[in-house]
Protein backbone atom coordinates (compact mmCIF):
# COMPACT_ATOMS: atom_id res chain seq x y z
CA UNK A 1 0.00 0.00 0.00
CA UNK A 2 1.32 3.33 -1.06
CA UNK A 3 2.08 5.66 1.70
CA UNK A 4 -0.25 8.98 1.61
CA UNK A 5 1.21 12.91 2.40
CA UNK A 6 -0.85 13.79 5.65
CA UNK A 7 1.29 17.05 6.68
CA UNK A 8 2.83 19.64 4.47
CA UNK A 9 5.24 22.09 6.38
CA UNK A 10 7.48 24.70 4.44
CA UNK A 11 10.15 26.11 5.87
CA UNK A 12 10.19 29.81 6.56
CA UNK A 13 13.57 32.28 7.00
CA UNK A 14 15.19 32.89 10.23
CA UNK A 15 18.04 33.29 12.54
CA UNK A 16 19.54 31.50 15.24
CA UNK A 17 22.91 31.13 17.04
CA UNK A 18 24.87 34.19 16.52
CA UNK A 19 22.96 35.59 13.66
CA UNK A 20 22.94 32.42 11.88
CA UNK A 21 20.22 33.15 8.79
CA UNK A 22 18.62 29.45 7.97
CA UNK A 23 15.16 28.22 6.97
CA UNK A 24 13.21 26.34 9.97
CA UNK A 25 10.96 23.58 8.91
CA UNK A 26 9.76 21.64 11.62
CA UNK A 27 9.75 22.81 15.63
CA UNK A 28 7.50 23.14 18.67
CA UNK A 29 4.19 23.19 16.28
CA UNK A 30 5.09 19.83 15.08
CA UNK A 31 6.25 17.76 17.42
CA UNK A 32 3.36 15.73 17.79
CA UNK A 33 2.65 14.91 14.11
CA UNK A 34 6.32 14.53 13.37
CA UNK A 35 7.64 12.38 16.12
CA UNK A 36 10.22 11.95 17.08
CA UNK A 37 11.79 14.38 14.65
CA UNK A 38 11.37 17.39 16.97
CA UNK A 39 13.07 20.09 14.94
CA UNK A 40 14.54 20.23 11.02
CA UNK A 41 16.70 23.24 10.01
CA UNK A 42 18.10 23.75 6.55
CA UNK A 43 20.99 25.53 5.20
CA UNK A 44 21.27 26.94 1.80
CA UNK A 45 23.42 30.05 1.00
CA UNK A 46 26.33 31.19 -1.23
CA UNK A 47 26.66 34.15 1.19
CA UNK A 48 28.98 34.13 4.15
CA UNK A 49 27.49 36.61 5.54
CA UNK A 50 24.33 34.13 6.12
CA UNK A 51 26.03 32.13 8.54
CA UNK A 52 29.77 32.62 9.15
CA UNK A 53 28.90 34.47 12.89
CA UNK A 54 28.05 30.22 13.72
CA UNK A 55 26.78 29.17 17.06
CA UNK A 56 28.67 29.82 20.12
CA UNK A 57 28.44 27.27 23.21
CA UNK A 58 25.36 26.51 24.05
CA UNK A 59 23.48 23.75 25.83
CA UNK A 60 21.83 20.64 25.22
CA UNK A 61 19.83 18.15 27.40
CA UNK A 62 17.57 15.03 25.90
CA UNK A 63 17.99 14.74 22.35
CA UNK A 64 20.25 13.56 19.12
CA UNK A 65 21.43 16.44 17.15
CA UNK A 66 21.93 15.00 13.46
CA UNK A 67 23.49 17.54 10.74
CA UNK A 68 24.74 16.75 7.30
CA UNK A 69 26.02 19.27 4.87
CA UNK A 70 25.79 18.12 1.66
CA UNK A 71 28.38 21.48 0.64
CA UNK A 72 30.77 23.26 3.04
CA UNK A 73 32.23 23.11 6.04
CA UNK A 74 31.46 23.18 10.15
CA UNK A 75 33.84 23.32 13.00
CA UNK A 76 33.17 21.64 16.40
CA UNK A 77 34.20 21.35 19.48
CA UNK A 78 31.95 20.17 22.83
CA UNK A 79 32.36 20.28 26.90
CA UNK A 80 33.09 16.06 26.45
CA UNK A 81 36.55 16.90 24.92
CA UNK A 82 35.69 16.40 21.29
CA UNK A 83 37.19 18.58 18.63
CA UNK A 84 36.46 18.02 15.18
CA UNK A 85 35.70 19.05 11.28
CA UNK A 86 32.50 18.22 9.23
CA UNK A 87 33.28 18.69 5.81
CA UNK A 88 30.88 18.38 2.15
CA UNK A 89 29.09 15.08 2.83
CA UNK A 90 29.85 14.56 6.11
CA UNK A 91 27.59 13.70 9.41
CA UNK A 92 27.96 14.65 12.57
CA UNK A 93 25.95 12.72 15.13
CA UNK A 94 25.74 14.18 19.10
CA UNK A 95 23.72 12.43 21.61
CA UNK A 96 23.49 15.47 24.25
CA UNK A 97 21.65 12.79 27.05
CA UNK A 98 22.48 13.58 30.47
CA UNK A 99 23.52 17.03 28.86
CA UNK A 100 26.55 18.38 26.76
CA UNK A 101 27.91 22.44 25.74
CA UNK A 102 28.79 22.25 22.56
CA UNK A 103 29.82 24.99 19.57
CA UNK A 104 29.30 25.18 15.72
CA UNK A 105 31.20 27.56 14.08
CA UNK A 106 30.96 27.64 10.65
CA UNK A 107 33.76 29.06 8.14
CA UNK A 108 32.98 31.03 4.81
CA UNK A 109 32.72 28.37 1.56
CA UNK A 110 31.31 28.36 -2.33
CA UNK A 111 27.98 27.19 -0.77
CA UNK A 112 26.85 25.91 2.74
CA UNK A 113 23.59 23.50 2.56
CA UNK A 114 22.74 20.84 4.62
CA UNK A 115 20.16 20.38 7.36
CA UNK A 116 20.06 19.70 11.26
CA UNK A 117 17.79 17.56 12.73
CA UNK A 118 17.19 17.05 16.08
CA UNK A 119 16.16 13.40 17.03
CA UNK A 120 13.62 12.78 20.54
CA UNK A 121 15.45 10.41 22.84
CA UNK A 122 12.95 8.47 25.01
CA UNK A 123 12.06 9.14 28.47
CA UNK A 124 14.17 6.37 30.10
CA UNK A 125 17.00 7.45 27.73
CA UNK A 126 17.12 10.96 28.60
CA UNK A 127 20.08 11.12 30.72
CA UNK A 128 22.07 8.70 28.86
CA UNK A 129 25.69 9.25 28.83
CA UNK A 130 26.59 12.10 25.75
CA UNK A 131 28.50 10.94 22.90
CA UNK A 132 30.09 12.15 19.49
CA UNK A 133 30.28 10.21 16.48
CA UNK A 134 31.11 12.17 12.38
CA UNK A 135 30.66 9.87 9.86
CA UNK A 136 33.16 11.42 6.99
CA UNK A 137 32.03 11.70 3.71
CA UNK A 138 33.67 8.73 2.37
CA UNK A 139 32.33 6.08 4.44
CA UNK A 140 28.79 6.67 3.39
CA UNK A 141 27.66 4.38 0.78
CA UNK A 142 26.22 5.56 -2.50
CA UNK A 143 23.68 2.97 -4.06
CA UNK A 144 22.83 3.25 -7.51
CA UNK A 145 19.77 2.97 -9.12
CA UNK A 146 18.22 4.00 -13.19
CA UNK A 147 17.98 7.61 -12.70
CA UNK A 148 19.59 8.61 -9.86
CA UNK A 149 21.81 7.10 -6.27
CA UNK A 150 20.95 6.93 -3.17
CA UNK A 151 23.76 8.38 -0.41
CA UNK A 152 22.93 5.83 3.32
CA UNK A 153 23.54 8.37 5.37
CA UNK A 154 22.44 6.30 8.56
CA UNK A 155 20.60 3.34 9.25
CA UNK A 156 19.65 0.30 6.58
CA UNK A 157 18.53 0.14 3.15
CA UNK A 158 18.18 -3.31 1.95
CA UNK A 159 21.08 -5.13 2.66
CA UNK A 160 23.08 -2.01 3.09
CA UNK A 161 24.52 -0.74 6.58
CA UNK A 162 25.14 3.01 7.44
CA UNK A 163 26.07 3.98 11.08
CA UNK A 164 23.87 3.59 13.41
CA UNK A 165 22.94 5.67 17.04
CA UNK A 166 22.31 3.83 20.20
CA UNK A 167 19.10 4.96 20.58
CA UNK A 168 16.57 5.50 18.25
CA UNK A 169 16.80 4.08 15.02
CA UNK A 170 16.80 5.85 12.17
CA UNK A 171 17.30 5.18 8.22
CA UNK A 172 18.12 8.36 6.80
CA UNK A 173 18.75 8.55 2.84
CA UNK A 174 19.83 11.27 0.28
CA UNK A 175 18.11 10.57 -2.88
CA UNK A 176 19.79 12.16 -5.88
CA UNK A 177 17.38 12.73 -9.28
CA UNK A 178 17.76 13.18 -12.30
CA UNK A 179 15.16 14.70 -14.40
CA UNK A 180 12.33 12.63 -15.01
CA UNK A 181 13.56 9.65 -12.99
CA UNK A 182 11.70 7.97 -10.62
CA UNK A 183 12.74 5.87 -7.26
CA UNK A 184 10.21 3.79 -5.50
CA UNK A 185 10.91 3.47 -2.18
CA UNK A 186 10.02 0.33 0.18
CA UNK A 187 9.06 1.24 3.94
CA UNK A 188 8.34 -0.79 7.34
CA UNK A 189 4.68 -0.60 7.55
CA UNK A 190 4.74 1.11 11.18
CA UNK A 191 7.62 3.53 11.47
CA UNK A 192 7.30 6.90 11.36
CA UNK A 193 8.61 8.44 8.06
CA UNK A 194 9.11 11.96 6.39
CA UNK A 195 10.53 13.37 3.53
CA UNK A 196 12.01 16.52 3.12
CA UNK A 197 13.12 18.29 -0.42
CA UNK A 198 16.42 19.77 0.05
CA UNK A 199 16.81 21.08 -3.67
CA UNK A 200 14.47 21.32 -5.90
CA UNK A 201 10.61 20.41 -6.61
CA UNK A 202 9.91 16.89 -6.84
CA UNK A 203 7.10 14.91 -7.57
CA UNK A 204 6.31 12.60 -4.27
CA UNK A 205 3.33 9.87 -5.53
CA UNK A 206 1.89 12.37 -7.83
CA UNK A 207 1.99 15.81 -6.21
CA UNK A 208 4.20 18.66 -6.68
CA UNK A 209 6.37 19.25 -3.46
CA UNK A 210 8.22 22.37 -3.44
CA UNK A 211 11.76 22.85 -2.33
CA UNK A 212 12.59 23.14 1.11
CA UNK A 213 9.27 21.14 2.27
CA UNK A 214 8.77 18.05 4.99
CA UNK A 215 6.20 16.15 4.28
CA UNK A 216 4.71 13.30 6.69
CA UNK A 217 3.61 10.50 5.45
CA UNK A 218 0.80 7.53 6.57
CA UNK A 219 0.94 4.12 7.19
CA UNK A 220 2.19 2.08 4.04
CA UNK A 221 4.82 0.45 2.40
CA UNK A 222 6.00 2.43 -0.79
CA UNK A 223 6.61 6.20 -1.07
CA UNK A 224 6.86 7.32 -5.27
CA UNK A 225 9.49 10.07 -5.83
CA UNK A 226 9.76 11.16 -9.57
CA UNK A 227 12.33 14.21 -10.27
CA UNK A 228 10.66 17.42 -12.74
CA UNK A 229 14.34 18.63 -13.12
CA UNK A 230 17.63 18.39 -12.65
CA UNK A 231 19.90 18.01 -9.54
CA UNK A 232 16.89 17.08 -7.22
CA UNK A 233 17.77 15.93 -3.76
CA UNK A 234 15.00 14.62 -1.15
CA UNK A 235 16.11 13.45 2.39
CA UNK A 236 14.66 10.62 3.44
CA UNK A 237 13.97 9.83 7.25
CA UNK A 238 12.57 6.74 8.60
CA UNK A 239 12.32 5.87 12.72
CA UNK A 240 9.95 5.00 15.50
CA UNK A 241 6.74 7.18 16.60
CA UNK A 242 7.61 7.77 20.85
CA UNK A 243 4.38 9.32 21.43
CA UNK A 244 5.87 10.64 24.84
CA UNK A 245 5.22 13.64 26.69
CA UNK A 246 7.21 16.64 25.65
CA UNK A 247 8.47 19.39 27.80
CA UNK A 248 10.69 21.70 25.64
CA UNK A 249 12.50 24.86 26.84
CA UNK A 250 15.28 26.28 24.25
CA UNK A 251 17.75 23.72 23.73
CA UNK A 252 16.40 21.36 26.42
CA UNK A 253 13.66 18.79 25.82
CA UNK A 254 12.85 16.91 28.61
CA UNK A 255 9.44 14.88 29.06
CA UNK A 256 7.96 16.97 32.32
CA UNK A 257 8.13 20.70 32.88
CA UNK A 258 9.92 19.94 36.28
CA UNK A 259 12.66 18.01 34.32
CA UNK A 260 13.03 21.33 32.37
CA UNK A 261 13.25 23.60 35.20
CA UNK A 262 15.77 21.02 36.95
CA UNK A 263 17.71 21.16 33.47
CA UNK A 264 17.81 25.01 34.08
CA UNK A 265 18.47 24.83 37.70
CA UNK A 266 21.67 22.59 37.11
CA UNK A 267 23.08 25.22 34.15
CA UNK A 268 22.92 28.34 37.12
CA UNK A 269 24.46 26.18 39.38
CA UNK A 270 27.41 24.61 37.86
CA UNK A 271 25.76 20.90 37.91
CA UNK A 272 24.84 20.32 33.79
CA UNK A 273 27.63 18.30 32.92
CA UNK A 274 27.12 14.92 34.03
CA UNK A 275 29.60 13.07 32.68
CA UNK A 276 33.72 13.40 33.13
CA UNK A 277 35.92 14.85 29.67
CA UNK A 278 37.48 11.18 28.25
CA UNK A 279 41.03 10.93 27.11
Amino acid sequence: MNRQIVEKVKGFRTTDGAGVSLVRVLGHDTVRSFDPILMLDSFDSTNPDDYTAGFPFHPHRGIETISYLYKGKMIHADSIGNSDELFDGGVQWMNSGSGIMHEEKVPASDRLLGVQLWLNLPQKEKMSKPYYHNVKSEEIEEIEFDGGYLRLLAGNYKDHKGYSGDHLPLDYYDIHLNKGAKFTLDTEKQASVMAFTLLKDVKINGEIIEEKTAVKFSEGDTIEFEAVDDDTQVLFMSSKKLDEQIAWAGPIVMNTDQEVRDAWMDLRTGNFIKEEIEY
